[in-house]
């Protein structure tokens, strides 16, 4: 154990699929776990197909399961269950993202399991919980956040709701997810029994949205925004991102556009009056923005402290000086994708270096044979359970 591989000797079975729980294991595969991916023969995890197809992966696939290692099993035949019970044995996390009830029907509930690994830590990731009225219906991060009020919250000025493409409902999830296993893990030490987890996408948008939600709740509406001026404001060339809503910030930025007649009005006085007034003063702004390109505007704001950015796509990101300057970057070379890929450092592990083990995901299958020979199955066995459609032992690698 160490601070660059605090999980190493631990071992992890991940049936989980699309990106909550895949990242999860993904980031316990970065901290050092040996994390065994279990997929289904064929196109595996659903993950593989969602998007571009490139061979066996897509970006979320590649993301999910940087590390770990990928073993195809049938687990509809009880010749494979009986594989899965014996990589089971030993393990530290399982970790499952079905529906709620299916992988009880499989074999491999909470009760199964923990009657055979008693002190196995167990995560449950679903999209509305283990109960209740919508227990059983599909869901995934655009589900959730028109559920949970994130789509309502993210709408401009052409007032129509919209979905954030970033999928944050299912990063957050598997982020609280990771630090629940983390302090479970370390909780561990001293306990005799493993524990039981539940993660939901519900959950996990909840509590990315506390603050905004708590806000609506005290205010029995519409949030009132942190301050005003910000937002984003066209220029003569694009677009930029403007902060300033603290008394100081809003003198600051009447001295970038070289306006004094703003910064004595007494209407934009206080930050209550800015609020009055917001349309009236967003006008303005909005109206002067204009005169200018981005790159001259970023010149004024910057002299005077103004807190500022372009807004960038991520081509314009990936070049930005102070994004190479802490190698937030790393490019990797990826099993049938055209050319390295971008894939962003990430806090408290080693770097990710292209080739390396830790820095590229699985094809599927790609580790059967090696990882259930390690388990005790013979070659020959191997080959008569790949013949057969129990395993896939994977395709080129």
């Amino acid at each position: 154990m160490s601070y660059d591989a605090p999980f190493k000797g631990l071992k992890v079975i991940d049936l989980s699929q699309g990106i909550a729980g895949p990242y999860c294991g993904m980031l316990l595969a970065q901290h050092g776990a040996d994390v065994i991916k279990i997929e289904g023969n064929g196109d595996g995890d659903w993950s593989r197909v969602l998007g571009v197809r490139y061979g066996d992966h897509s970006a979320f696939s590649i993301i999910g399961n940087l590390g770990k290692r990928s073993v195809a099993i049938d687990l509809k035949l009880d010749e494979g269950k009986a594989l899965l019970w014996q990589l089971i044995e030993g393990a530290d996390v399982f970790i499952e993202g079905f529906r709620p009830g299916v992988i009880s029907r499989l074999g491999f509930g909470w009760e199964a399991v923990s009657a055979r690994a008693p002190r196995l830590l167990y995560l449950s990731i679903s999209g509305f919980g283990q109960q209740g009225p919508l227990v059983g219906r599909p869901a995934m991060d655009p589900v959730l956040q028109a559920f949970t009020g994130l789509t309502a919250e993210n709408h401009g000025e052409d007032g129509i709701p919209h979905r954030v493409p970033v999928i944050p409902v299912d990063m957050c999830t598997s982020l609280y997810a990771f630090q629940a296993v983390s302090a479970a893990l370390y909780a561990r030490r001293d306990e005799a029994r493993g524990r039981y987890l539940d993660a939901s996408l519900m959950q996990g948008a909840a509590a990315l949205q506390a603050i905004r939600m708590m806000s609506s709740f005290l205010e029995g509406g519409p949030v009132r925004p942190g301050g005003t001026p910000h937002g984003v404001f066209r220029t003569a060339d694009g677009w930029l991102s403007i902060t300033a809503i603290r008394d100081r910030e809003w003198l600051a930025l009447c001295g970038a556009l070289e306006r004094p007649d703003l910064a004595a009005d007494a209407r934009f006085a206080s930050a209550d009056g800015r609020h009055q007034h917001e349309a009236l003063l967003l006008g303005i702004l909005r109206e002067q923005l204009l005169s200018r390109s981005s790159a001259q505007w970023s010149e004024r704001l910057a002299a005077h402290q103004v807190m500022h950015e372009r807004v960038n796509r991520y081509a314009d990101f990936l070049e930005e000086p102070q994004v190479k300057a802490v190698d937030l970057i790393a490019w990797l070379d990826q099993p049938d994708m055209p050319r390295p890929v971008p894939v962003a450092r990430l806090p408290g592990i080693p770097r990710f270096e292209s080739g390396a083990p830790l820095s590229v995901a699985p094809r599927v299958g790609q580790h059967t044979a090696e990882v259930l020979g390690a388990h005790g199955v013979p070659a020959e066995r191997l080959q008569e359970l790949a013949a057969r459609g129990v395993i896939d032992l994977g395709g080129p690698g």
